[in-house]
């Protein structure tokens, strides 16, 4: 497993660095998403959503769970477990998404995924995290 470091000074970074990743992404590509409240998330998916040239607005899916944006070079799959118990979170079988079993492959962005009691195979984690002196910090391991 590789890990780095990232400094993400303001959201404007948080979002250039979910570009970059939204550009040279492929099908089939699982981000999982960790930090507290306003650690930069679903700022993260947005800057995502662009290096994919996905056109619509991208809101947290806190209270729909799943949003799908189909406008892109591929599907984006936003996911929010924030709400959910991990039981809830097994009745919804999320593997379907990063096995392309109903759905058509994409990427999918998974914020709260420490609520997956099962990982795909495999995932790029990105623990966001914030300090009020640096900002914010992503730490990124496969």
């Amino acid at each position: 497993m590789t890990e780095r470091i990232v400094k993400l000074p303001n959201a404007s970074a948080t979002q250039k660095l979910g570009m970059d990743l939204g550009k040279s992404l492929t099908a089939g590509s699982v981000l999982l998403l960790t930090g507290d409240l306003g650690s930069g998330k679903t700022t993260l998916v947005q800057g995502l959503a662009l290096g994919m040239r996905i056109v619509d607005l991208i809101v947290s899916p806190t209270f729909t769970i799943i949003n799908e944006y189909f406008s892109g070079r591929l599907p984006l799959y936003h996911l929010d477990l924030y709400r959910l118990t991990e039981a809830e979170v097994d009745d919804l079988h999320l593997e379907c998404y990063w096995l392309g079993l109903e759905t058509e492959p994409g990427i999918v962005a998974i914020e709260w995924a420490e609520r997956l009691s099962y990982l795909p195979d495999d995932y790029l984690r990105i623990e966001l995290t914030y300090d009020p002196v640096e900002g914010r910090i992503a730490k990124i391991s496969d």
